[in-house]
């Protein structure tokens, strides 16, 4: 099993969780910027966090094996606040380099009239810097944000095929999957969607455009919520094939659209073709920053 799990917080995990999800077959992620857990200050502290996101996080990552992406933006529920609006001007710094394959996650926590306009800007900069967009539904009055969402998505003119919009359900999807856009869900141990509710959202509806994704921030979560579907999805009478399009190739033709996704060598001439990814070979040996995580001379997982 080939996993590309398209949204998984690993600043909030540990390198034991890199080391599972490796073992599952896990080969590549794409880490959203999300909130702290509670509120920044200061733009500085985006300025530090992003940084982490494409150097830290990326080293770390790779110690196991595991090819390290991000996502920027300023996240729907600290749009809200006037100290973090700043980094708006700032985002371009981190759009353009290697590794970043979207624009997110940007989109409604709240409903608000601040969300809204930090959203739209944030659509706009993804059509100035050519990369799709990772959208991020409210948890609440779901329905209407996701319908509010679509419109934006369209009176700001993204094609539809460069947008994801996540964290859907059985009373979303429909809405979604009818305008062109790409559906995305999160597996949760207790909220959002488990395993068995989505594979029986793939039997009902097909494979096309859809990412799974494991998400994992700080609370219950599971970073092999991934892998869990692609069992279930095996249980259920799907094939191989069926399993490796929706956990593989489905999340490397979306964010392929980038022209950025950095796999594995390994993996790399797996991907789709049309030249959506390219092999990176590079050593992580020794340390990042004078920090290093290898212990001693422990090798590279999958090495």
């Amino acid at each position: 099993m080939r996993i590309l799990d398209p949204h998984i917080h690993m600043t909030s995990r540990t390198t034991d969780d890199y080391e599972a999800m490796h073992a599952a077959g896990v080969r590549a992620v794409v880490e959203p910027a999300f909130w702290l857990g509670q509120p920044r200050t200061n733009v500085g502290s985006f300025v530090d966090y992003f940084d982490g996101l494409l150097g830290w996080e990326r080293f770390r990552a790779a110690q196991y094996g595991i090819a390290h992406h991000a996502t920027i933006a300023l996240n729907p529920k600290e749009a809200n606040d006037p100290r973090c609006t700043g980094v708006l001007d700032l985002l371009p710094r981190w759009l353009v380099k290697d590794g970043v394959v979207a624009v997110g996650e940007t989109g409604f926590d709240s409903m608000t009239d601040d969300e809204r306009s930090v959203f739209v800007r944030q659509l706009e900069l993804a059509g100035e810097h050519d990369l799709p967009v990772l959208v991020h539904t409210p948890h609440r009055d779901k329905a209407a944000g996701t319908r509010v969402t679509l419109d934006l998505v369209r009176q700001v003119g993204v094609p539809v095929e460069r947008v994801l919009v996540d964290h859907l359900n059985e009373t979303t999807v429909d809405l979604v999957a009818d305008s062109g856009c790409w559906t995305g869900f999160s597996i949760y141990p207790d909220t959002k969607m488990d395993e068995h509710r989505m594979v029986r959202l793939l039997a009902e509806r097909g494979l096309d455009r859809v990412l799974v994704n494991s998400a994992a921030d700080w609370g219950r979560s599971d970073p092999l919520t991934t892998a869990r579907t692609g069992r279930a999805m095996l249980a259920a009478g799907f094939s191989d094939d069926d399993v490796d399009r929706v956990l593989w190739r489905n999340p490397i033709a979306f964010y392929g659209q980038s022209g950025r996704l950095m796999l594995p060598d390994d993996v790399a001439a797996a991907a789709e073709p049309g030249g959506t990814a390219r092999p990176v070979a590079r050593s992580f040996a020794g340390a990042y920053e004078g920090n290093s995580v290898l212990r001693g001379e422990r090798a590279t997982a999958g090495a």
